[in-house]
């Protein structure tokens, strides 16, 4: 009866226990095959997105993580590591990137045949990193401990290469399960300062994956497992250590809170607009003038503190803003006197070049309607604003307007009149923690313009928020946030949420700019700490190796 499948004899005498219960849990976990097999696995991944906003019952990574170390136990082979991990990547994924389905809805009857491969395509694609994640701790030998800590790096690992190759797409990475305003999650997400998003997934998924060593250990060398005889510090120790690690981690984080409110820049207020446009009317010719209408109305609507300047959302003016200027002196009329209006719109190349390019561009005018800067948008999202080999796939690109877009040439700093310098970023760039700060002069406030119209009310619109929310705490810079449909928001460069305007509500933001802190350690070195984190961890999962 003693084998890597069944566990130990010693497990099936006293099931009332709960060691043992958690052992002979282990045990049906690693011995399960086949569709079973898969569909745990599957089922894990899924689970693991509770833990993710809007959500953020990071507890669920207890059973996500802990399960997969021992389904990694009873695999036989790093193919079928693969396979398995692969399967958790499956229902990760899908249930945590559904809402990607919903921007095809806004024009049904043209990509109504794309539906299946978006909530099924992108998943299969990103599950490979999951199956490579797994596949790779599966190649290392060791006990459960080890393998737990071996994951960690692994996984953290994939998220890493996930944000950088083929563009990257950096979206729910596991540390943002740590971005809500509870302040024991709060605390935590303070440590981005230090080592940044994927060093939280780091440490996130090594406290989730340690109970693992509950489940009893490989005996090194051997196919049997510990029994539930061992000492109780031998199974329980590691996860006691990975809770005292993330307990030191929080109370970092309380003490760096505890300062209290940030301070204000003074003579500085801004309004934040969210028009709520429906995508369905954004680009309808015949809705154009009245959605404009709308933004203006809003942009001049009274207030206890007049705004000092106005921004408006990711394409929010869908008229050529640097072409026509009608819609430039509009704009002027409302704009705060002395200030600027900050405005999300699409740019064509100059005049008299033909309009072979359009930019997703944030403008600066001041009050007489002249263009003093301009930031074009270089992070495109693939599929939706422009298409990936274009010359050999047949396919449409699914966001309207004026056509395919081009790229920006990167981050910038903008000094803008009576404003620190800021750092803009336009909707998917919020996701890329190492491309939000140019080289060069530091800004001193970050701030984002969005359209999340496409994604209605689901999670998605939530993830983005939070995604962007971590920025501000790696950098140490206050960011603020227009979104069309929502959310819009403030948050100060500790990553509390001062203000917020929730989903599909048309309304403003008035707010003052909180001030910036000094730059942090993850703003000075980026992801050389993350290196050097992985590195210690691996040095730990090899001294622990045969641990039992």
């Amino acid at each position: 009866m003693t084998s890597p499948s069944s566990g130990t004899a010693e497990v099936c005498r006293a099931p009332g226990m709960p060691a043992e219960f958690v052992m002979r849990l282990a045990a049906r976990t690693r011995s399960a095959a086949g569709w079973r097999r898969a569909g745990i696995a599957a089922a894990l991944g899924a689970l693991a997105v509770g833990a993710l906003p809007p959500f953020n019952l990071v507890f669920l990574l207890l059973p996500a993580f802990t399960g997969l170390v021992w389904l990694i136990e009873g695999t036989p082979t790093r193919w079928a590591a693969f396979r398995l991990g692969w399967c958790w990547g499956l229902g990760f994924f899908v249930f945590g990137l559904y809402w990607t389905t919903l921007s095809l809805f806004v024009d049904i009857e043209r990509f109504w045949w794309l539906v299946p491969f978006a909530l099924f395509g992108l998943p299969i694609l990103l599950a490979v990193y999951a199956g490579a994640a797994v596949a790779a701790t599966r190649a290392i030998p060791g006990s459960t401990v080890s393998r737990a800590l071996v994951l960690a790096i692994a996984w953290t690992g994939a998220e890493w290469l996930r944000g950088h190759l083929l563009t990257g797409f950096p979206w729910n990475l596991i540390g943002y399960a740590w971005s809500a305003d509870a302040p024991p999650l709060l605390a935590v997400l303070q440590s981005t300062a230090l080592f940044g998003s994927y060093g939280l997934s780091l440490i996130t998924v090594a406290v989730a994956a340690l109970p693992a060593g509950l489940g009893g250990s490989p005996i090194y060398g051997s196919p049997t497992y510990s029994s539930p005889g061992a000492s109780r510090w031998r199974r329980a120790g590691p996860a006691v250590i990975g809770g005292v690690v993330l307990v030191g981690i929080g109370v970092f984080g309380a003490v760096r809170l505890s300062a209290g409110p940030d301070p204000l820049v003074p003579g500085v207020t801004l309004r934040l607009v969210q028009p709520n446009i429906p995508e369905t009317l954004k680009w309808d010719p015949a809705a154009r003038a009245r959605n404009f209408q709308a933004i203006l109305a809003l942009a001049a609507a009274p207030a206890a503190t007049p705004p000092t300047d106005i921004v408006l959302p990711e394409a929010a003016i869908t008229y050529l803003l640097n072409r026509d200027g009608g819609a430039r002196g509009a704009l002027a009329a409302v704009t705060p006197p002395g200030g600027l209006m900050l405005a999300g719109t699409i740019r064509g190349n100059p005049l008299p070049a033909p309009p072979t390019e359009f930019f997703d561009s944030l403008m600066a005018l001041d009050g007489s309607g002249a263009v003093i800067a301009t930031y074009d948008k270089f992070h495109l999202v693939p599929f939706g604003e422009y298409v990936p080999l274009a010359r050999y796939l047949p396919l449409e690109r699914i966001v309207g307007g004026l056509g395919a877009l081009s790229s920006g040439p990167g981050p910038v700093t903008l000094a803008l009149p009576h404003l620190p310098p800021v750092s803009p970023l336009i909707c998917y760039e919020a996701n890329f923690p190492e491309d939000v700060v140019a080289p060069g002069p530091r800004p001193a406030w970050l701030l984002t313009i969005t359209n999340d119209a496409w994604f209605g009310t689901s999670t998605g619109p939530y993830q983005h928020f939070a995604s962007a929310r971590v920025r501000a705490v790696e950098q140490g810079l206050p960011l603020l946030r227009a979104a069309n449909t929502g959310i819009s928001g403030v948050v100060d460069a500790h990553g509390r949420v001062l203000q917020r305007l929730g989903l599909n509500r048309a309304g403003v933001i008035d707010t003052a700019l909180p001030m910036p802190l000094g730059i942090t350690p993850y703003g000075q070195y980026g992801d050389f700490a993350l290196l050097v984190m992985m590195l210690l961890t691996g040095w730990v999962a090899w001294g622990c190796r045969k641990y039992r």
